[in-house]
């Protein structure tokens, strides 16, 4: 499980981002549910938040937990990962204030996510999980099958460019890739969000506020990470 890694300088790649929101369109909204984006829902305080099964970024000490599932080709993430995740790990996980843990929910039908999806594993068995998950949505619009289509090429060849960029041992990597040896976590990471009535990405949870599924922005979030802090310190002060 990778942990810690430096901040991201800047929204380097908004101008891509763009260009992604622009070529998929409307169907970009296909990831997102239709709930109002003042609004957030509360998980049942019976419902156990997910195991740590993804990776996190961040002190195990900080008060409270912000949790994304996501999916590598979802334009949406991409957005989400280029605009308001550097603030995010800036200004509220560099303080200590939370730490920020990445789930996987693969959507069906995006056709190069899985291929994504265990390039990431396979590169944080090696310590590299954050900066391909740096690659992987940095690069978005070169592999995904949502923008390319049929000229997609070979995923599988590009996700080995960015293993190799961020230095792991590719006979490491490549024999990982080639047994799908996360194959079975990742879906397991999906079904927890199924579990929590999850069905769209990126979706943000943010203590027990699941913030509705789509881009929330930066000040939504740091809202609710001061909610509950506010919470976790008042039923701190409640036990015995």
């Amino acid at each position: 499980m990778a942990k810690n890694p430096p901040p991201r300088k800047g929204n380097r790649r908004f101008a891509t981002v763009i260009v992604i929101v622009a070529v998929v369109g409307v169907a970009a909204l296909g990831y997102a549910v239709s709930q109002p984006r003042e609004q957030a829902r509360v998980i049942d305080p019976n419902t156990p938040l997910p195991k740590p099964l993804g990776h996190v970024m961040g002190s195990d000490s900080a008060p409270v937990e912000i949790t994304m599932f996501g999916d590598f080709e979802c334009p949406t993430c991409g957005q989400f990962t280029a605009v308001t995740e550097p603030d995010v790990r800036s200004r509220i996980v560099g303080p200590g204030l939370a730490r920020f843990r990445y789930l996987d929910f693969v959507i069906p039908g995006h056709k190069n996510s899985p291929i994504a999806h265990n390039a990431a594993w396979c590169a944080g068995a090696q310590g590299k999980f954050w900066e391909m998950h740096d690659q992987i949505y940095e690069h978005q619009t070169d592999w995904s099958d949502l923008v390319q289509g049929k000229d997609a090429g070979h995923p599988e060849r590009t996700m080995q460019d960015y293993a190799k960029a961020v230095g792991v041992d590719m006979d490491k990597y490549n024999a990982c890739m080639q047994n799908r040896d996360f194959e079975l976590q990742i879906r397991a990471n999906a079904q927890e969000g199924e579990r929590l009535g999850i069905n769209g990405t990126p979706t943000i949870i943010v203590g027990k506020h699941v913030l509705p599924a789509g881009s929330a922005p930066y000040d939504m979030i740091k809202a609710y990470v001061d909610t509950a802090t506010a919470e976790a310190k008042a039923a701190a002060t409640k036990k015995p």
